[in-house]
């Protein structure tokens, strides 16, 4: 009896160390500066950040069905009006780091995934998913499993991301456009 009590106690043990590893899983894809150089390759960007009023994120909300996390939003603008955001969104239980380019007229240029924490569906940094999205402007349908395809095993962090954009150009056309 002794004996079993020892096995299971580093059974255990090993089940906990595995536990408090998970974090490991968590992954830089990108810095800022790479999302910049592939998105607005041989551009200067400047920065360009704000703090919403109260109005701005009211605004945004109604025009994009989608709460807003921070009232500062991180952006850079690029001579020819184009703008970059990096910003996050809830994945299932970690946060993901995105960078999104809007050419001058607000489409999406590109998305890039900057950080994603989670141990599974890390698909959403699939360079074909993310082409989804390239084109898409504020008010254009952008749902996921009607306009964006799903991710089996990453569902929520792809509905998340897919909110995250639609948020994040609702951001420009309130804040930035006009």
């Amino acid at each position: 009896m002794r004996g079993r009590r020892r096995r299971w106690a580093g059974a255990t043990l090993i089940t906990a160390t595995a536990a408090v590893a998970a974090p490991g899983w968590a992954r830089t894809t990108m810095t800022l500066a790479e999302a910049q150089a592939i998105l607005f390759p041989h551009v200067a960007l400047v920065a360009d950040d704000r703090v919403l009023t109260a109005e701005q994120i009211a605004a945004i909300h109604r025009r994009s069905d989608v709460a807003v996390l921070s009232k500062t939003v991180h952006s850079w603008r690029a001579p020819d009006g184009g703008r970059l955001f990096v910003d996050q969104v809830l994945g299932k239980h970690e946060m993901i780091t995105l960078a999104l380019a809007l050419d001058a007229g607000g489409a999406v240029r590109g998305l890039e995934i900057l950080d994603y924490r989670e141990s599974y569906g890390g698909q959403v940094r699939d360079p074909a998913w993310r082409r989804q999205f390239t084109g898409k402007r504020d008010g254009a349908p952008l749902r996921l499993d009607r306009d964006i395809h799903g991710l089996s095993g990453g569902t929520l962090s792809a509905r998340h991301v897919t909110e995250g954009v639609r948020r994040l150009l609702a951001t420009n056309g309130v804040v930035f456009a006009g």
